[in-house]
């Protein structure tokens, strides 16, 4: 059902109903509903989140900012995924949902992987995981140090860019596009699903977005749909997600989902490491002087990156069957909220946290990529991609610097920068060559 009113009354029972809940239980002061809604700082509700102990109960979910509870929950068999759009819902808000589903691809839906459990999962993961060999990696690693390249260049010529849409989102799109087999000019389109489907990541979204997204979603099913129809008949293009699209492993919405997962894993999540990096080395001069003076620490910035700041800032689990954690019993069917960028704040686990500290020798201990069967697929790509964009940019541009403030996305689960807005500067390669 993809008309109007029933894209609406899915928007309403989906997101509608879980607002205005939310909404009441804001105004109250609950510090959950309050950072899933985006009404208050985010780092200072973590905290009142973590203060509260290992678990928090709220009338519908439990949550957490401890970095043990959130590793045990991840890595627990008893425990599943949670479809944000069943979450605490009565039974028959459930069947309406189920009644007005558009039958799009939503990548945070079944039978996207990452809302999908063993058997399933282990299925799908082991058909996607074929675009991630150490082979393709190593031949995506090539292209990405060429892809940077001629991103630079072309800033080059301007002299004052927006970080965000003309570089750090660009290198992500056009690895993505070589996985998935599109046209460079496609990139574009791939922006906008990024764009559109992240906020289905959240909770409680307003109609607008969510309309955004339904329509992006209606693009991808025609556009992906005709794409891998083409793969079949006319065979194998050497690109990882080809041999799906040929040899009949998954269904058509199967394979389309989980296509669309890969853009919004893919290119959001990577957009948000290579921003965050920036704003956060710009902040932190003393430690890009460090990695001036030493250029072998760029692996270790990374992370220290996706722990300082985490790209993705929450998931969820649901329990399977009765059991306990940090001493809490927790009922079969309850769900866990785990706020993963609080777990990488953990004192317990990392010293002075609130420190952006490159040299940090457990930075890697984050759980940004989360930890279990459900660990991201793309994680060494996401690490390559990232390390190579920042390590060029502040090689190329050692005096780049904002012109205006870095403005936040409007989004919770997905944390990162809508623009960053910067002069360049002269280029080093420039200044070299003329001396």
């Amino acid at each position: 059902m993809r008309s109007r009113p029933a894209v609406w009354l899915r928007w309403a029972t989906v997101h509608g109903v879980p607002r205005a809940f939310l909404t009441v239980r804001a105004r109250r002061g609950e510090p959950l509903a309050r950072l899933i809604l985006g009404r208050g700082d985010r780092l200072a509700l973590i905290e009142e989140i973590r203060a509260a102990g290992p678990l928090m109960r709220t009338p519908v979910v439990w949550a957490t900012a401890d970095y043990d509870v959130c590793r045990t929950v991840l890595r627990d068999n008893d425990f599943g995924v949670a479809d944000p759009s069943e979450t605490g819902l009565p039974d028959a808000l459930l069947g309406l949902i189920r009644r007005v589903d558009p039958g799009l691809p939503n990548p945070v839906e079944p039978p996207a992987m990452l809302m999908t459990d063993p058997p399933q999962h282990t299925e799908y993961r082991k058909l996607v995981s074929r675009s991630f060999t150490p082979r393709s990696i190593a031949a995506l690693d090539t292209r990405i140090g060429e892809l940077t390249a001629e991103l630079l260049d072309d800033l080059g010529r301007r002299r004052e860019v927006d970080l965000i849409a003309d570089y750090a989102a660009q290198l992500p799109a056009a690895v993505i596009s070589r996985m998935l087999g599109v046209p460079d000019e496609d990139r574009a389109r791939i922006l906008g699903w990024g764009e559109t489907g992240a906020a289905l990541l959240d909770i409680g979204i307003g109609w607008r977005p969510f309309r955004a997204a339904i329509d992006g979603l209606v693009d991808v099913d025609t556009h992906l749909g005709a794409h891998f129809r083409r793969l079949h008949q006319n065979g194998a293009d050497g690109t990882p997600f080809s041999s799906l699209a040929l040899d009949g492993s998954l269904s058509g919405r199967e394979l389309i989902s989980n296509a669309a997962l890969l853009v919004g894993a893919g290119v959001e999540t990577t957009v948000n490491l290579i921003g965050n990096g920036i704003a956060a080395l710009l902040d932190h001069p003393d430690q890009l002087a460090l990695l001036r003076d030493d250029p072998g620490l760029w692996p270790s910035a990374v992370e220290e990156i996706l722990r300082y700041d985490s790209p993705v800032q929450m998931t969820a689990r649901t329990a399977h069957r009765d059991t306990e954690i940090a001493g809490v019993g927790i009922r079969k069917g309850a769900v866990i909220v785990m706020l993963l960028g609080g777990a990488n704040r953990d004192p317990k686990v990392f010293d002075r946290p609130q420190t952006f500290d490159i040299t940090r020798a457990n930075a890697r201990d984050h759980l940004a990529f989360a930890s279990g069967i459900h660990v991201c697929l793309g994680a060494a790509l996401a690490r390559i991609e990232g390390a190579t964009a920042l390590r060029e940019l502040f090689t190329r541009y050692p005096d780049l610097h904002l012109t205006a403030p870095a403005e936040p996305r409007d989004l919770v689960t997905l944390h990162g920068y809508r623009h960053l807005p910067v002069r360049l500067g002269r280029a080093a390669t420039a200044t070299r060559r003329a001396s």
